[in-house]
C-alpha cells in the first residue's frame, strides 16, 4: 500500500519519493535533530531508513509521511503512524528539520496524522514514545492533548508514554 496524500492548512503529508534522499540525509546528519532517534546516520543508512518507512506502509497498512511545506514545496520533516515489531501500541511520531522548527508544524502534521488514524483506520487510542529529556516533543504532545501515561523500555532505553485523547482531531 502506498501512503495517501493528506492536506493540512500549511502542510502536505505525502508519500516518500526517491528525490527526498538529499533533504532527509541532511536531516539525519544533524546530531541535534537525531539525538532522540538513534543519532546521526550515514547517507547509505538514511536511504535504508527511508526504504523502511516506505515498506512499513506495505507491511502494516499505515506509516509515516514526508511533511512538505506548501508555500515552498520544501521537505520539512516527517510525521505519521508507526508500529514496528516490539512496540506495545501504535505510535504517533514526528520530526522536523531545523529550518521548520518553532512554527507549530509538528503539531499541525501530527494532528492531521492522528485524525487519519482515528477517522480512516478507526483506532481507539494512540501513543507517542518520547524520551524524558526531549522537552520539545513533550511540548508538542501536550499541545495535542496527550498526557503522560507511564514509561516503556524500548530497545534498552526507557521512554515516556504519552497517550493521546481518543477520537480527537
Amino acid at each position: 500500500m502506498q501512503a495517501p496524500t493528506l492536506e493540512a492548512e500549511r502542510l502536505r503529508l505525502r508519500p516518500w519519493r526517491n528525490d527526498d534522499l538529499d533533504a532527509f540525509a541532511a536531516f539525519t546528519a544533524d546530531p541535534v535533530v537525531t539525538r532522540f532517534v538513534g543519532g546521526v546516520f550515514s547517507r547509505d543508512d538514511t536511504w535504508r531508513r527511508m526504504a523502511m518507512l516506505v515498506g512499513h506502509w506495505t507491511l502494516r497498512g499505515f506509516g509515516n509521511w514526508v511533511i512538505e511545506d506548501k508555500a515552498s514545496g520544501a521537505f520539512a520533516g516527517y510525521s505519521g503512524l508507526w508500529e514496528p515489531e516490539g512496540w506495545l501500541e501504535p505510535e504517533l511520531m514526528w520530526g522536523l528539520a531545523p529550518a521548520f522548527q518553532g512554527r507549530g508544524y509538528a503539531t499541525e502534521a501530527a494532528q492531521r496524522a492522528r485524525a487519519y488514524a482515528y477517522e480512516e483506520l478507526r483506532w481507539k487510542t494512540i501513543v507517542s514514545y518520547i524520551a524524558a529529556e526531549n522537552t520539545p516533543s513533550q511540548a508538542v504532545a501536550k499541545r495535542l492533548g496527550a498526557e503522560r501515561d507511564g514509561n516503556f523500555e524500548m530497545r534498552g532505553v526507557v521512554v515516556d508514554v504519552w497517550r493521546h485523547p481518543a477520537n480527537v482531531n
